[in-house]
């Protein structure tokens, strides 16, 4: 079952890089560093691209905000080698929640198990 895991880890985008990416960046990549999440990040030897392989599921909302900076060029080099201050009051970074059960649930939802009853609205009744 580990093989079978395997090959479809390479042969889909979801769970992680295609065969042609890991080639792409066995061929030409440099690995510039990694993040807290254990996504690894890479550029051409000439530097112009960049981009990142994901540890796991591929959604860009896993990137830590420096390091979507480097991988935009807004900035030259890497979080490892020049980390942005951070404020104290700025909170870890972590992903998208949305569909996740960590999603945020507002009162009177239906996904909350008991919805809160809504006392500010009628519904339409027609005559």
């Amino acid at each position: 079952m580990g093989i079978l895991k395997s090959i479809l880890r390479v042969a889909t985008w979801w769970n992680g890089s295609t065969l042609n990416t890991q080639l792409y960046t066995w061929r030409k990549g440099k690995r510039v560093g990694e993040d807290s999440q254990g996504n690894v990040y890479y550029t051409s030897r000439d530097g112009k691209r960049r981009w990142v392989m994901f540890n796991g599921t591929v959604e860009a909302s896993r990137i830590d905000a420096n390091w979507h900076g480097w991988l935009h060029h807004t900035f030259k080099e890497t979080p490892t080698d020049a980390p942005l201050p951070h404020k104290a009051w700025e909170k870890p970074h972590e992903p998208n929640h949305t569909g996740t059960p960590l999603a945020y649930v507002p009162e009177g939802s239906l996904r909350r198990a008991e919805p809160k009853e809504r006392r500010d609205y009628e519904a339409w009744a027609p005559e």
